[in-house]
Protein backbone atom coordinates (compact mmCIF):
# COMPACT_ATOMS: atom_id res chain seq x y z
CA UNK A 1 0.00 0.00 0.00
CA UNK A 2 1.38 3.56 -0.75
CA UNK A 3 -0.44 6.11 1.89
CA UNK A 4 1.09 9.12 0.00
CA UNK A 5 -1.61 11.71 -1.05
CA UNK A 6 -2.55 11.17 -4.99
CA UNK A 7 -2.26 13.97 -7.40
CA UNK A 8 -5.27 14.00 -9.96
CA UNK A 9 -3.88 15.41 -13.74
CA UNK A 10 -6.57 16.03 -16.40
CA UNK A 11 -5.83 16.77 -20.09
CA UNK A 12 -6.91 16.21 -23.26
CA UNK A 13 -4.33 13.37 -24.46
CA UNK A 14 -2.14 11.06 -22.59
CA UNK A 15 0.85 9.67 -24.29
CA UNK A 16 2.54 6.66 -22.68
CA UNK A 17 6.31 6.45 -23.41
CA UNK A 18 9.00 9.12 -24.88
CA UNK A 19 10.02 7.34 -27.91
CA UNK A 20 10.12 8.40 -31.59
CA UNK A 21 6.63 7.39 -31.95
CA UNK A 22 5.68 9.04 -28.44
CA UNK A 23 7.93 12.12 -28.75
CA UNK A 24 5.66 12.75 -32.22
CA UNK A 25 2.18 11.82 -31.30
CA UNK A 26 2.49 14.10 -28.37
CA UNK A 27 3.78 16.97 -30.17
CA UNK A 28 1.61 16.87 -32.99
CA UNK A 29 -1.39 16.48 -30.54
CA UNK A 30 -0.14 19.50 -29.02
CA UNK A 31 0.40 21.60 -32.25
CA UNK A 32 -3.65 21.11 -32.63
CA UNK A 33 -4.06 22.87 -29.26
CA UNK A 34 -4.48 19.92 -26.97
CA UNK A 35 -3.69 19.57 -23.62
CA UNK A 36 -1.00 17.05 -23.59
CA UNK A 37 0.91 15.00 -20.93
CA UNK A 38 3.69 12.73 -22.25
CA UNK A 39 4.59 9.75 -19.44
CA UNK A 40 8.11 8.64 -19.84
CA UNK A 41 9.68 5.85 -17.13
CA UNK A 42 13.50 7.39 -18.04
CA UNK A 43 14.97 11.06 -17.57
CA UNK A 44 14.79 11.61 -20.98
CA UNK A 45 12.92 10.61 -24.40
CA UNK A 46 14.50 8.58 -27.22
CA UNK A 47 12.92 4.92 -26.33
CA UNK A 48 15.00 2.68 -28.54
CA UNK A 49 16.91 5.27 -30.30
CA UNK A 50 18.64 6.57 -26.91
CA UNK A 51 17.87 4.52 -23.85
CA UNK A 52 18.74 1.53 -26.32
CA UNK A 53 21.30 3.29 -28.26
CA UNK A 54 20.38 1.72 -31.38
CA UNK A 55 21.56 4.97 -32.90
CA UNK A 56 20.45 5.24 -36.58
CA UNK A 57 17.33 6.75 -38.02
CA UNK A 58 16.39 3.66 -40.46
CA UNK A 59 13.14 3.69 -42.87
CA UNK A 60 13.85 6.88 -45.04
CA UNK A 61 15.23 5.63 -47.62
CA UNK A 62 14.14 3.17 -50.89
CA UNK A 63 16.42 -0.17 -50.76
CA UNK A 64 17.59 -0.41 -54.63
CA UNK A 65 20.58 -2.48 -56.74
CA UNK A 66 21.04 0.37 -58.58
CA UNK A 67 23.43 2.24 -55.37
CA UNK A 68 25.54 4.43 -57.56
CA UNK A 69 21.78 7.13 -58.23
CA UNK A 70 22.58 7.45 -53.89
CA UNK A 71 19.69 7.75 -51.35
CA UNK A 72 16.13 8.17 -52.15
CA UNK A 73 14.14 9.88 -49.62
CA UNK A 74 10.56 8.71 -49.61
CA UNK A 75 9.50 9.20 -45.83
CA UNK A 76 9.01 12.89 -44.65
CA UNK A 77 6.59 14.64 -42.21
CA UNK A 78 7.79 14.86 -38.78
CA UNK A 79 10.49 12.66 -39.25
CA UNK A 80 12.23 14.62 -41.95
CA UNK A 81 11.48 17.82 -39.42
CA UNK A 82 13.01 15.72 -36.62
CA UNK A 83 16.04 14.79 -38.68
CA UNK A 84 16.19 18.37 -39.96
CA UNK A 85 16.38 19.59 -36.08
CA UNK A 86 19.03 17.09 -35.26
CA UNK A 87 21.23 18.02 -38.42
CA UNK A 88 20.97 21.83 -37.29
CA UNK A 89 22.07 20.65 -33.71
CA UNK A 90 25.11 18.79 -35.03
CA UNK A 91 23.45 15.35 -34.28
CA UNK A 92 23.48 13.57 -37.10
CA UNK A 93 25.45 12.25 -39.71
CA UNK A 94 24.94 11.68 -43.77
CA UNK A 95 23.61 9.04 -45.01
CA UNK A 96 25.53 5.82 -44.99
CA UNK A 97 25.21 2.63 -47.30
CA UNK A 98 23.43 -0.55 -45.16
CA UNK A 99 23.51 -3.11 -47.44
CA UNK A 100 20.84 -2.54 -50.33
CA UNK A 101 20.13 0.97 -48.69
CA UNK A 102 21.04 3.57 -46.50
CA UNK A 103 20.57 4.64 -42.99
CA UNK A 104 21.54 7.90 -40.61
CA UNK A 105 23.74 7.54 -37.56
CA UNK A 106 22.64 9.78 -34.67
CA UNK A 107 24.24 10.91 -31.67
CA UNK A 108 21.61 9.88 -28.68
CA UNK A 109 22.64 12.88 -26.43
CA UNK A 110 21.40 15.62 -29.40
CA UNK A 111 18.50 13.41 -30.11
CA UNK A 112 17.73 14.11 -26.22
CA UNK A 113 18.35 17.71 -26.70
CA UNK A 114 16.25 17.77 -29.50
CA UNK A 115 13.16 16.21 -28.40
CA UNK A 116 13.37 18.52 -24.94
CA UNK A 117 13.38 21.84 -27.33
CA UNK A 118 10.26 19.81 -29.59
CA UNK A 119 8.02 19.29 -26.04
CA UNK A 120 9.08 22.50 -24.97
CA UNK A 121 7.89 24.29 -28.06
CA UNK A 122 4.87 22.87 -28.65
CA UNK A 123 3.73 22.63 -24.93
CA UNK A 124 3.82 18.93 -23.83
CA UNK A 125 3.20 18.93 -19.66
CA UNK A 126 6.20 15.86 -19.25
CA UNK A 127 5.83 13.65 -16.80
CA UNK A 128 10.00 12.39 -16.73
CA UNK A 129 10.32 9.23 -13.97
CA UNK A 130 6.90 8.26 -14.09
CA UNK A 131 5.56 4.64 -14.21
CA UNK A 132 1.82 3.29 -15.40
CA UNK A 133 0.62 0.33 -14.03
CA UNK A 134 -2.84 0.70 -13.93
CA UNK A 135 -5.43 1.57 -16.06
CA UNK A 136 -8.68 3.53 -15.47
CA UNK A 137 -11.68 1.47 -17.01
CA UNK A 138 -15.17 1.45 -17.54
CA UNK A 139 -16.04 -1.28 -19.17
CA UNK A 140 -13.95 -1.22 -22.13
CA UNK A 141 -13.34 2.38 -22.23
CA UNK A 142 -10.25 3.22 -20.90
CA UNK A 143 -10.59 6.85 -18.93
CA UNK A 144 -7.02 7.50 -17.40
CA UNK A 145 -4.26 6.23 -16.01
CA UNK A 146 -2.71 5.39 -12.70
CA UNK A 147 1.24 6.49 -12.89
CA UNK A 148 3.71 5.92 -10.26
CA UNK A 149 6.18 8.89 -9.35
CA UNK A 150 8.74 9.47 -6.68
CA UNK A 151 6.22 11.86 -5.36
CA UNK A 152 3.99 9.55 -5.26
CA UNK A 153 0.70 8.24 -7.46
CA UNK A 154 -0.73 10.89 -10.04
CA UNK A 155 -4.37 9.67 -11.11
CA UNK A 156 -4.75 10.96 -15.02
CA UNK A 157 -7.43 10.98 -16.81
CA UNK A 158 -8.20 12.07 -20.59
CA UNK A 159 -10.39 10.87 -22.64
CA UNK A 160 -7.89 9.67 -25.40
CA UNK A 161 -4.86 7.33 -24.40
CA UNK A 162 -1.89 6.50 -26.81
CA UNK A 163 -0.01 3.81 -26.08
CA UNK A 164 3.11 4.58 -27.17
CA UNK A 165 5.15 1.75 -24.61
CA UNK A 166 6.52 -0.22 -27.31
CA UNK A 167 5.47 -3.13 -25.40
CA UNK A 168 1.72 -2.37 -25.53
CA UNK A 169 1.45 -1.89 -21.58
CA UNK A 170 -1.72 0.12 -21.84
CA UNK A 171 -3.44 -2.42 -24.05
CA UNK A 172 -2.32 -5.30 -21.75
CA UNK A 173 -3.33 -4.14 -18.81
CA UNK A 174 -6.44 -3.09 -20.10
CA UNK A 175 -7.58 -6.66 -20.56
CA UNK A 176 -8.04 -5.70 -24.43
CA UNK A 177 -6.49 -8.56 -27.27
CA UNK A 178 -2.87 -8.85 -28.13
CA UNK A 179 -0.20 -11.24 -29.48
CA UNK A 180 3.12 -11.84 -28.56
CA UNK A 181 5.88 -12.55 -31.48
CA UNK A 182 5.70 -15.73 -33.57
CA UNK A 183 3.70 -17.83 -31.01
CA UNK A 184 5.26 -16.73 -28.70
CA UNK A 185 8.94 -16.23 -29.87
CA UNK A 186 9.82 -12.89 -30.58
CA UNK A 187 13.31 -11.42 -32.17
CA UNK A 188 15.81 -11.92 -29.93
CA UNK A 189 17.23 -8.49 -28.03
CA UNK A 190 20.54 -6.79 -28.03
CA UNK A 191 23.18 -4.72 -26.46
CA UNK A 192 24.60 -1.89 -28.51
CA UNK A 193 27.69 -0.13 -27.79
CA UNK A 194 30.16 2.40 -28.97
CA UNK A 195 33.79 2.14 -29.30
CA UNK A 196 36.32 5.17 -29.05
CA UNK A 197 39.42 5.22 -29.38
CA UNK A 198 38.61 4.25 -33.21
CA UNK A 199 41.33 4.96 -36.37
CA UNK A 200 37.76 5.36 -38.53
CA UNK A 201 40.45 6.29 -41.78
CA UNK A 202 42.02 2.74 -41.28
CA UNK A 203 39.13 0.98 -40.65
CA UNK A 204 37.13 2.41 -43.46
CA UNK A 205 39.86 1.95 -45.92
CA UNK A 206 40.38 -1.92 -45.16
CA UNK A 207 36.14 -2.81 -44.48
CA UNK A 208 34.73 -0.38 -47.26
CA UNK A 209 31.74 2.16 -46.36
CA UNK A 210 28.89 -1.06 -46.16
CA UNK A 211 27.87 -0.64 -42.09
CA UNK A 212 27.67 -4.41 -42.56
CA UNK A 213 30.87 -6.22 -42.07
CA UNK A 214 32.18 -7.83 -45.06
CA UNK A 215 32.49 -11.49 -45.28
CA UNK A 216 36.03 -11.27 -43.99
CA UNK A 217 35.04 -10.46 -40.76
CA UNK A 218 32.52 -12.89 -40.31
CA UNK A 219 35.13 -15.42 -41.64
CA UNK A 220 37.49 -14.15 -38.94
CA UNK A 221 34.38 -13.91 -36.02
CA UNK A 222 33.40 -18.00 -37.35
CA UNK A 223 37.48 -19.01 -36.59
CA UNK A 224 37.13 -17.18 -33.50
CA UNK A 225 33.86 -19.45 -32.54
CA UNK A 226 35.61 -22.66 -33.98
CA UNK A 227 38.97 -21.96 -31.73
CA UNK A 228 37.05 -20.74 -28.89
CA UNK A 229 39.30 -18.28 -28.29
CA UNK A 230 36.04 -15.75 -27.62
CA UNK A 231 32.28 -16.25 -27.25
CA UNK A 232 31.06 -14.22 -29.73
CA UNK A 233 27.60 -15.45 -30.26
CA UNK A 234 26.53 -13.89 -33.40
CA UNK A 235 28.85 -13.49 -36.69
CA UNK A 236 27.31 -11.39 -39.23
CA UNK A 237 27.50 -7.77 -37.56
CA UNK A 238 27.09 -4.07 -37.77
CA UNK A 239 29.37 -0.93 -37.67
CA UNK A 240 28.59 2.38 -37.90
CA UNK A 241 30.82 5.65 -38.05
CA UNK A 242 29.21 8.41 -35.75
CA UNK A 243 29.36 12.16 -36.14
CA UNK A 244 32.22 12.20 -33.16
CA UNK A 245 35.44 11.45 -34.03
CA UNK A 246 37.29 7.89 -33.41
CA UNK A 247 34.02 6.34 -32.72
CA UNK A 248 32.20 3.36 -33.92
CA UNK A 249 28.53 2.13 -33.38
CA UNK A 250 28.59 -1.46 -32.77
CA UNK A 251 25.74 -3.64 -33.31
CA UNK A 252 26.79 -7.06 -33.17
CA UNK A 253 25.36 -8.54 -29.79
CA UNK A 254 22.92 -11.82 -29.82
CA UNK A 255 21.54 -11.48 -26.71
CA UNK A 256 20.45 -15.08 -25.31
CA UNK A 257 19.99 -16.90 -21.64
CA UNK A 258 22.85 -17.77 -19.83
CA UNK A 259 21.18 -21.62 -20.84
CA UNK A 260 21.23 -20.75 -24.21
CA UNK A 261 17.08 -19.82 -24.29
CA UNK A 262 15.81 -17.11 -26.47
CA UNK A 263 14.81 -14.13 -24.27
CA UNK A 264 11.55 -12.19 -24.16
CA UNK A 265 11.79 -9.01 -22.36
CA UNK A 266 8.40 -9.50 -21.46
CA UNK A 267 9.24 -11.56 -18.64
CA UNK A 268 11.52 -10.24 -15.84
CA UNK A 269 13.94 -13.03 -15.57
CA UNK A 270 14.77 -12.60 -19.56
CA UNK A 271 14.85 -8.95 -19.36
CA UNK A 272 17.25 -9.09 -16.41
CA UNK A 273 19.40 -11.81 -17.93
CA UNK A 274 19.77 -10.13 -21.25
CA UNK A 275 20.60 -7.11 -19.29
CA UNK A 276 23.47 -8.99 -17.68
CA UNK A 277 24.53 -11.42 -21.06
CA UNK A 278 24.47 -8.25 -23.29
CA UNK A 279 27.08 -6.20 -21.40
CA UNK A 280 28.95 -9.83 -20.86
CA UNK A 281 29.31 -10.02 -24.37
CA UNK A 282 29.92 -6.29 -25.54
CA UNK A 283 33.17 -6.77 -23.30
CA UNK A 284 33.86 -10.07 -25.37
CA UNK A 285 33.11 -8.26 -28.63
CA UNK A 286 35.87 -5.25 -27.57
CA UNK A 287 38.38 -7.40 -27.01
CA UNK A 288 37.77 -9.25 -30.51
CA UNK A 289 37.96 -5.73 -32.18
CA UNK A 290 40.85 -4.58 -30.24
CA UNK A 291 42.86 -7.85 -30.92
CA UNK A 292 41.31 -8.45 -34.91
CA UNK A 293 40.01 -5.45 -36.29
CA UNK A 294 42.16 -2.61 -38.69
CA UNK A 295 41.97 0.32 -37.06
CA UNK A 296 40.45 -0.68 -33.48
CA UNK A 297 44.18 -1.62 -31.73
CA UNK A 298 43.57 1.14 -29.41
CA UNK A 299 39.36 1.06 -28.78
CA UNK A 300 37.84 1.04 -26.21
CA UNK A 301 33.86 0.54 -24.77
CA UNK A 302 32.58 4.36 -24.25
CA UNK A 303 29.05 3.57 -23.66
CA UNK A 304 26.31 1.35 -23.69
CA UNK A 305 22.76 1.18 -23.84
CA UNK A 306 21.11 2.02 -20.47
CA UNK A 307 19.02 -0.82 -21.48
CA UNK A 308 19.06 -3.43 -23.60
CA UNK A 309 17.71 -3.17 -26.67
CA UNK A 310 14.26 -4.88 -27.26
CA UNK A 311 13.14 -5.11 -30.77
CA UNK A 312 9.52 -7.22 -30.41
CA UNK A 313 7.38 -8.18 -27.20
CA UNK A 314 3.80 -7.74 -27.58
CA UNK A 315 1.49 -6.46 -30.89
CA UNK A 316 -1.87 -5.13 -30.31
CA UNK A 317 -5.30 -6.71 -31.76
CA UNK A 318 -5.87 -4.24 -34.31
CA UNK A 319 -8.82 -3.36 -36.35
CA UNK A 320 -6.44 -4.34 -39.40
CA UNK A 321 -3.08 -6.20 -39.36
CA UNK A 322 -0.33 -5.57 -41.58
CA UNK A 323 0.67 -8.85 -42.77
CA UNK A 324 3.53 -10.37 -43.98
CA UNK A 325 2.89 -10.43 -47.85
CA UNK A 326 2.16 -6.62 -47.62
CA UNK A 327 5.93 -6.07 -46.99
CA UNK A 328 7.08 -7.99 -49.72
CA UNK A 329 4.67 -7.06 -52.27
CA UNK A 330 4.91 -3.40 -51.39
CA UNK A 331 0.93 -2.99 -50.72
CA UNK A 332 -0.66 0.29 -50.46
CA UNK A 333 -4.16 1.49 -49.32
CA UNK A 334 -6.56 4.61 -49.15
CA UNK A 335 -6.19 4.27 -45.69
CA UNK A 336 -2.08 4.13 -45.22
CA UNK A 337 -1.00 6.56 -42.83
CA UNK A 338 2.80 5.90 -43.14
CA UNK A 339 5.22 4.39 -45.63
CA UNK A 340 8.13 1.68 -45.17
CA UNK A 341 11.13 1.09 -47.99
CA UNK A 342 12.72 -0.93 -44.82
CA UNK A 343 13.37 -4.37 -45.09
CA UNK A 344 12.12 -8.10 -43.65
CA UNK A 345 15.46 -7.59 -40.99
CA UNK A 346 14.91 -10.77 -38.89
CA UNK A 347 17.54 -10.83 -35.88
CA UNK A 348 16.61 -14.62 -34.58
CA UNK A 349 19.62 -17.25 -34.29
CA UNK A 350 23.18 -16.79 -35.22
CA UNK A 351 22.90 -15.03 -38.32
CA UNK A 352 20.20 -12.07 -38.78
CA UNK A 353 18.13 -12.88 -42.14
CA UNK A 354 17.01 -9.58 -44.72
CA UNK A 355 14.72 -9.55 -47.34
CA UNK A 356 14.86 -6.30 -49.45
CA UNK A 357 11.63 -4.35 -50.93
CA UNK A 358 13.80 -3.05 -53.84
CA UNK A 359 12.79 0.22 -55.38
CA UNK A 360 9.25 0.49 -53.79
CA UNK A 361 7.76 0.90 -50.33
CA UNK A 362 4.65 -0.13 -49.04
CA UNK A 363 2.19 1.38 -46.28
CA UNK A 364 0.60 0.91 -43.19
CA UNK A 365 -2.88 0.96 -42.84
CA UNK A 366 -4.49 3.43 -39.82
CA UNK A 367 -6.12 0.23 -38.87
CA UNK A 368 -3.55 -1.27 -37.29
CA UNK A 369 -3.36 1.54 -34.33
CA UNK A 370 -6.92 0.94 -33.28
CA UNK A 371 -7.68 -1.65 -30.97
CA UNK A 372 -9.95 -4.02 -32.59
CA UNK A 373 -11.88 -3.76 -29.00
CA UNK A 374 -11.77 -0.57 -26.53
CA UNK A 375 -12.71 2.94 -26.90
CA UNK A 376 -10.95 5.69 -25.85
CA UNK A 377 -7.28 4.09 -26.79
CA UNK A 378 -4.67 4.56 -29.83
CA UNK A 379 -1.46 2.58 -30.66
CA UNK A 380 1.53 4.15 -32.04
CA UNK A 381 5.06 2.37 -32.52
CA UNK A 382 6.23 -1.11 -33.18
CA UNK A 383 3.48 -2.61 -31.30
CA UNK A 384 1.33 -2.02 -34.08
CA UNK A 385 -1.13 -4.60 -35.16
CA UNK A 386 1.39 -6.92 -37.48
CA UNK A 387 2.35 -10.76 -38.08
CA UNK A 388 6.12 -11.23 -36.93
CA UNK A 389 8.13 -10.91 -40.20
CA UNK A 390 6.12 -7.75 -40.92
CA UNK A 391 7.10 -6.81 -37.25
CA UNK A 392 10.48 -6.49 -38.22
CA UNK A 393 10.56 -4.18 -41.07
CA UNK A 394 7.63 -1.71 -39.57
CA UNK A 395 9.13 -1.16 -36.29
CA UNK A 396 11.98 1.13 -36.86
CA UNK A 397 12.74 4.93 -36.47
CA UNK A 398 11.45 6.34 -39.32
CA UNK A 399 8.51 4.85 -39.61
CA UNK A 400 7.45 5.66 -35.77
CA UNK A 401 8.01 8.71 -36.21
CA UNK A 402 5.26 8.75 -39.06
CA UNK A 403 2.82 6.54 -36.61
CA UNK A 404 3.48 9.13 -34.22
CA UNK A 405 2.81 12.10 -36.26
CA UNK A 406 -0.79 10.53 -37.74
CA UNK A 407 -1.92 8.98 -34.12
CA UNK A 408 -1.62 12.50 -32.82
CA UNK A 409 -3.81 14.02 -35.64
CA UNK A 410 -6.28 11.23 -34.82
CA UNK A 411 -6.15 11.89 -31.26
CA UNK A 412 -6.95 15.39 -32.25
CA UNK A 413 -9.78 14.83 -34.59
CA UNK A 414 -11.19 12.62 -31.71
CA UNK A 415 -11.09 14.95 -28.55
CA UNK A 416 -12.28 17.89 -30.95
CA UNK A 417 -15.45 16.13 -32.66
CA UNK A 418 -15.84 14.21 -29.24
CA UNK A 419 -15.88 10.93 -31.36
CA UNK A 420 -14.21 7.55 -30.89
CA UNK A 421 -11.07 7.01 -32.94
CA UNK A 422 -12.38 3.83 -34.56
CA UNK A 423 -14.97 5.97 -36.37
CA UNK A 424 -12.15 8.00 -38.11
CA UNK A 425 -11.22 7.28 -41.78
CA UNK A 426 -7.75 6.30 -42.68
CA UNK A 427 -8.02 8.61 -45.73
CA UNK A 428 -9.00 11.77 -43.49
CA UNK A 429 -6.22 11.18 -41.53
CA UNK A 430 -3.97 10.82 -44.69
CA UNK A 431 -5.40 13.98 -46.52
CA UNK A 432 -4.50 15.77 -42.84
CA UNK A 433 -1.04 14.62 -42.77
CA UNK A 434 -0.06 15.44 -46.63
CA UNK A 435 -1.14 19.23 -45.17
CA UNK A 436 0.96 18.82 -42.74
CA UNK A 437 4.40 18.09 -44.50
CA UNK A 438 4.20 13.90 -44.92
CA UNK A 439 4.16 13.67 -48.93
CA UNK A 440 1.75 10.43 -48.84
CA UNK A 441 0.10 11.52 -52.45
Amino acid sequence: MDRRPRTRLDADVLVVGGGAAGVAAAITAARQGLDVVLIERYGFCGGGAVAGLSGTVCGLYEATDRRANGPKQVVFGFADEFCQRLEAMGGLADPVVYGKTWTRVHDPLVWRDAADSFVREAGVQVIFHGVVFGVHMDGDTVQGLEVWTKEGIVDARAPIVIDASGDADVVAMAGLPFNIGDNGRVQNPTMIFRLLGVDTEKFSATYGMDTIMPPEVTEIILAAQRDKTYDLPRAKIWLFLTTRPGELLCNCTRVIGPDGRELNTLYWKDFSDAELEGRKQVREYARFFRDNLVGCENSFVNDTGVQVGVRQTRQIGGVHTLMNDDVVKGIKSLDGIARSPWPIELHAGAKPRVEWLLDDYYEVPFGCFVPERGEGLLAAGRCLSAQHEAVASARVTAQCFSYGHAIGHAAAIAVKEKISPRKIQGRDIRAVLNGDGARLD
